[in-house]
Order: C-alpha cells, then sequence, then structure tokens
C-alpha cells in the first residue's frame, strides 16, 4: 500500500506486456509499420464485434478522425451530450459544424435520450453518442431516432472497454465507433485509440486520415488533408497483452465497485453509481460520487479534504456550456443543462484504477466516510 498517497488510477501490467514489449525491441520494429499494430486491430475489433479497427494514438484523434471521415463541416448540426470530455465537441467546431447540446439523465448520468429528438432540424447530420463512467446509454430508441431521420451516429465508447448493451458489445452501435487506450481505461496503450467500423470505404478514409492521406502511388501528392495519427507497435503490444486479460479486468473492477457500494451506501445525501439497468450492469470504469443538494460542501471541497487525507479524486466533466473557449466563441448563450451542471458541480470520482489493493481501497472509504459521514 502506498504510504505517500493513493493515486485516483493505477494500471495493471503484469501479463504480457513486457514479454511483447521485448519481442518489439528485440526484432527492430518499434514504429506504427510493426505487426502488433494489426493484431491489436483485429482482435480489438473481433472483440467488439466489428469488422475494422483502425489504431491511432489516442481517443481524441479517434473522434477527429471519424468526424472527418464523415464529411461533417460548414452548416452541419451535431448533437451530443453536454456533459461529456471536451474531445467529443472540438472536431466539430474546427470542422465549422454547430454542436447541440441535451442534457443528462440524472440516474444514469447519460445523454437523455428523451431530449434528442426534439434537438433536430433539417442540419443535424448526426448524433454523438457517449457512454459514461461504466454504464452505456439506452441505444434501442436512439438507434430508432437516427434511422428515422436519416442520421449518422458516431458511438463514442471511450470508457466502455468489455462493456455490453444487451448483450451486444458496445463499441458495434455507431457507423462509426471510437474508443481510448489512456492508462485508466480497462485496457490501455498508454496513450493510444481506435476507430471501428464494419463500412469498407469509411474505414479506408480513417486509414488514409490517420496516414497523412498518403496516395498508394503517388505517395507525396496529396488530395485530401489528414493528420499523423499512427499508433506504434510498441503501443499495440502493450494493447494486445491487455486486451488478453479483459475479462477478468471486467471482474476485478465490478468487485471493486461492489465494495464501494457496501462500504458507502450508507452514508447520507450521496448518489452513487447506479448498479444496473434493464440493458446493462455497470461496468464501473470509475467509482463516481454525487453530493446531495442539502450538503453544504460541493465537490471541490470534498476533494480537497480528501487529498488532505492522502486519496486523490478526480473531478466530473464540466459542462460543453460552460466552457470558456467556446463560449468565447459565442456558442450556448443562455442556455442551460441543469443535470450536468449538478453533476459538475456535486460530482468526482474516487481510486478505482485497476491496480488499487483492497488495503488501498480499504483506505479510501475509510477517508470518504470521515469527510461525508
Amino acid at each position: 500500500m502506498s504510504t505517500t498517497g493513493i493515486p485516483v488510477n493505477t494500471p495493471l501490467l503484469d501479463g504480457n506486456e513486457r514479454k511483447y514489449l521485448l519481442e518489439c525491441i528485440e526484432s527492430g520494429w518499434i514504429s506504427s509499420e510493426g505487426p502488433f499494430v494489426r493484431r491489436f486491430e483485429e482482435s480489438f475489433a473481433e472483440r467488439v464485434d466489428r469488422h475494422h479497427g483502425v489504431a491511432v494514438c489516442n481517443g481524441t484523434a479517434a473522434l477527429d478522425a471519424a468526424v472527418e471521415a464523415l464529411g461533417i463541416g460548414a452548416g452541419d448540426e451535431v448533437i451530443l451530450p453536454a456533459f461529456t470530455i471536451i474531445s467529443c465537441i472540438a472536431q466539430i467546431v474546427r470542422a465549422g459544424a454547430t454542436p447541440v447540446l441535451v442534457d443528462s439523465d440524472p440516474v444514469t448520468w447519460n445523454m437523455d435520450v428523451r431530449e434528442v429528438e426534439a434537438r433536430i432540424t433539417p442540419r443535424t447530420r448526426a448524433i454523438m453518442v457517449v457512454h459514461i463512467y461504466g454504464l452505456p446509454v439506452d441505444m434501442d430508441p436512439l438507434l430508432k431516432i437516427a434511422a428515422r431521420h436519416g442520421l449518422a451516429v458516431i458511438e463514442d465508447a471511450a470508457q466502455m472497454h468489455g462493456q455490453t448493451y444487451k448483450g451486444r458489445p458496445c463499441g458495434s452501435f455507431g457507423d462509426l465507433s471510437t474508443f481510448s487506450f489512456y492508462p485508466n481505461k480497462h485496457v490501455t496503450t498508454g496513450e493510444g485509440g481506435m476507430v471501428l467500423a464494419n463500412d469498407d470505404k469509411l474505414a479506408d478514409d480513417c486509414r488514409s486520415l490517420r496516414n497523412l492521406c498518403f496516395q498508394p502511388h503517388k505517395r507525396f501528392v496529396h488530395e485530401r488533408l489528414g493528420w499523423n495519427l499512427r499508433m506504434t507497435n510498441l503501443q499495440a503490444a502493450l494493447g494486445l497483452a491487455q486486451l488478453e486479460r479483459l475479462d477478468e479486468f471486467l471482474v476485478r473492477k465490478r468487485r471493486m465497485g461492489a465494495r464501494y457500494d457496501a462500504a458507502l451506501s450508507t452514508l447520507p445525501a450521496i448518489q452513487l453509481p447506479l448498479v444496473e439497468t434493464s440493458y446493462a450492469r455497470n461496468a464501473y470504469w470509475v467509482y463516481g460520487i454525487v453530493l446531495g443538494e442539502e450538503r453544504d460542501m460541493d465537490a471541490e471541497e470534498a476533494m480537497r479534504q480528501l487529498a488532505a487525507r492522502g486519496i486523490g479524486t478526480r473531478p466530473f466533466f464540466c459542462p460543453m456550456h460552460w466552457q470558456p473557449v467556446l463560449q468565447r466563441k459565442g456558442l450556448f448563450e443562455s442556455e442551460s443543462y441543469p443535470v450536468a451542471e449538478r453533476l459538475y458541480t456535486r460530482g468526482f470520482y474516487i481510486p478505482s484504477g485497476l491496480g488499487l489493493a483492497k488495503a488501498e481501497q480499504d483506505r479510501v472509504c475509510e477517508a470518504v466516510t470521515e469527510v461525508l459521514a
């Protein structure tokens, strides 16, 4: 157990990671041309029940490529949740399109699907679904809305490794779906991401966009602007070793969530993660706490007090309509999304990485109880 403090995340890297990384070093294949990249793409796509996986350098890059591959640009609108990370909105804005927000469901913390259809206009091109913190969005009604209006679906499953919706893998629903492999994810490559698709052309577009849109026969003649979004062989080797243990990691995460539930459920005036819905069991990517309005303590103060006890925390997402960079662009003037606002000001999450030891989790529970009892 740490004597200095418990970080909000510690990855678990005690499988084949060392073996595969040494194989990269000994073979000399460390760039994106190495064989682990294709192996990781194929294995992850198979796990998510997709035809194509396109590995990229991070989850934000995956979203950027997805928006660009769908040809979203000036005059278009994209519906997405107000409560999400800014990565989701960045390429929409850069492309000249207009982001249109919906509020969160107060129980699941996901986008409120009931609000989506009212936000559709003749300019709407796509819906970006973002599964939040461990529970998926209710996909069936959302997919029906998208089909009825002829809209593309971008499915951000960055936090949903191994999670399912009604038995189907999260990441298998969008026209394009994206994942992140940041160190706090169930599968990590250090930094990394992936775009997944069934459509051959969309997948080829994403492959081209990640590689500067080089052409097969005229490599340095460019018809389109892309990026260098490539994943290295070293990253992919790490990811493949992690993917081999995903089922084990899911069991570990759910056990961790159950331990937190048992220890913290009697604390007054707090909301803990929903254990399950009719369509999914929580995968506990992180373990969040939302403070009740009757408490005179907000999330910032609770995190400060936990930090003083050596417990790492992380705030919930700041809503998109409160982001200064977006407000300066004239977006979301006079708009309010009260559930997203409450989640941000009252919500935070506590240590829940795969490397968290039981003794450390007990120490976290003791500290949270001291602060919130």
